[in-house]
């Protein structure tokens, strides 16, 4: 190991040193009680609740997937996409978080995403609470498994050592801090996290541009592309059959501009949609303090989530202009390293060091999140309910589970799921945007629209709320893996089609049954008139 290896290996061992101690700080509050270790007691201020909610929701998608879209075939995909993301972040902070807070209160104290939606209903058979804890655990399973990727890029292209080591190291790293501080401890880190990301995004999209020449250097690299500068049109590289980007006499081969559709630019901004049912996120809502303090954190996540997002697409173009070639950056997988290899060469080490810090603190603030949801899911919502499980399933659980047991349950589950991701991450070429997409239309769909309708639709009934999740996962998969492939109008992104196919199937069937009953219409409006402030 070199010197500037070695330094960035100390600053990056610094950061995660730190992070540990988070974790053991707040340890012993977070294990007094289940709902003190999954939602931190409700009492997250506007600040942490605001820059944890963006950290965790980001990912190391937006240090390594989204540049990496921009590096490989210009702005469009990567510039719609980022546009839907911040809208989407605006709306749901104006319109779901105060009532998802008031309604999480009233409906039972709930503290998870399934017991919400289960008590809401007022539901005796567990239906949408195993449901939905069956689908958290899918698509977070997925989701984190898109972490492990990101934490085996990361340490592989730094250090040298096999992508699959690496992987296996970062996992370690992640579940040991998330099985030791809970939601409390994650949600304060995340705030840290999020000031790292966002100062790594800004120092690396300055230093970029200063070394590309300027602005106006950046900007004539890139419209020498066809395609690449364009709203309405994608860049096309030039391929081998293994997917490498061809390179003659020095310059990256590309092929004429293909069509951005409006419908495609459409489905693209439909990411934004993903946010009515993204966990990490709505959790943020139902644990802040006071809901007079959304208002605050409405501004802050917004206005972190613009700069983010629009460093993180800025950066994809300026790699462009100064690696145009890199062996490393030839592949639509390998270009998701366009962040590190900006920060490795244009910054000093151990400025470079708390640069890679940025990548997992994006890494860490997400994966805790998703490891420590899924794995409530199964032991809040499966585990801890299965005392109403009849049959084979009652013998194989404990009846009555009392807060500890659940506790442990929850972090046996959580190594359980982590193992999973790290098969799913296990392919060295697999794509971080690939991979969040379809876990993002997956929670989008199934979860989006049965919140909304659940917090904003009093006519809202118990079969229409079923069907409406289960329609939406389904289509997801449907759309991705039987449509999609078939090209022309099904190549859109499948979280648009998929998310108006349950808002049908809710409004449909809950029209053709019985209305709910006078309690649940009593607590629906508690919700949206009542004062939460505790």
């Amino acid at each position: 190991m070199d010197s500037s290896t070695l330094q960035i290996f100390l600053a990056m061992t610094g950061y995660m040193l730190i992070v540990v101690a988070i974790g053991l700080f707040y340890a012993k509050r977070s294990n007094k009680s289940s709902e003190d270790y999954f939602i931190g007691g409700r009492t997250l201020g506007p600040w942490v609740a605001a820059m944890s909610a963006e950290a965790s929701d980001m990912s190391g998608w937006l240090l390594m997937g989204l540049p990496g879209v921009a590096y490989w075939c210009g702005i469009a995909d990567a510039a719609w996409t980022a546009i839907g993301l911040a809208i989407g972040t605006y709306v749901n902070w104006l319109i779901v978080a105060k009532r998802l807070r008031k309604y999480s209160a009233v409906a039972g104290n709930a503290i998870t995403i399934p017991e919400f939606f289960s008590n809401r209903y007022h539901e005796k058979k567990n239906i949408i609470m195993t449901l939905s804890a069956v689908f958290i655990l899918i698509f977070f399973t997925v989701y984190a498994s898109s972490c492990f990727v990101t934490c085996g890029k990361l340490f592989s292209t730094l250090f040298g050592y096999s992508y699959q080591s690496m992987l296996i190291v970062g996992a370690v790293f992640v579940v040991f801090y998330t099985f030791l501080g809970g939601f409390l401890a994650e949600s304060v880190s995340d705030f840290m996290q999020a000031i790292v990301m966002v100062v790594a995004l800004v120092t690396v999209l300055v230093t970029g541009t200063i070394n590309a020449g300027g602005i106006e250097a950046v900007i004539e690299n890139a419209k020498a592309i066809p395609g690449y500068l364009s709203l309405t049109s994608m860049a096309t590289p030039v391929t081998d059959a293994n997917g490498v980007q061809q390179v003659i006499d020095g310059v990256a081969q590309f092929g004429e501009s293909s069509e951005y559709s409006l419908l495609t630019i459409l489905s693209t901004m439909s990411w934004g949609l993903g946010y009515f049912g993204i966990p990490q996120v709505l959790l943020r809502f139902m644990a802040i303090r006071k809901t007079s303090e959304l208002k605050k954190s409405r501004r802050i996540a917004t206005v972190w989530v613009i700069i983010s997002l629009f460093a993180a697409v800025c950066i994809g173009v300026i790699g462009r202009a100064i690696f145009p070639t890199e062996e490393n950056l030839l592949t639509s997988g390998g270009a998701e390293n366009i962040f590190i290899n900006l920060s490795q060469h244009l910054l000093p080490a151990i400025l470079a060091g708390v640069v890679m810090a940025g990548i997992l603190a994006a890494t860490i603030s997400s994966s805790d999140s998703y490891l420590l949801i899924a794995s409530s899911a199964f032991a809040k919502n499966i585990y801890e309910k299965s005392s109403t499980a009849t049959g084979l399933f009652k013998k194989l659980t404990k009846k009555d589970a009392d807060d500890k047991s659940v506790m442990w349950v929850s972090r046996i589950a959580l190594l359980i799921i982590s193992a999973i991701g790290i098969v799913i991450a296990w392919d060295e070429k697999s794509v971080i945007f690939d991979i969040v997409s379809f876990a993002w239309s997956g929670f989008g769909a199934t979860f989006g629209p049965i919140m909304l309708f659940s917090l904003f639709w009093k006519r809202t009934t118990y079969p229409g709320a079923i069907a409406g999740m289960v329609s939406g996962a389904a289509m997801v998969f449907i759309w991705k893996l039987a449509l999609k492939p078939l090209g022309g109008v099904f190549a859109i992104y499948e979280l648009m089609p998929a998310f108006i196919v349950s808002c049908i199937f809710i409004l449909v069937v809950s029209l053709l049954t019985k209305k709910p009953s006078k309690e649940i219409e009593e607590e629906f409006e508690m919700a949206k008139t009542g004062t939460i402030e505790e």
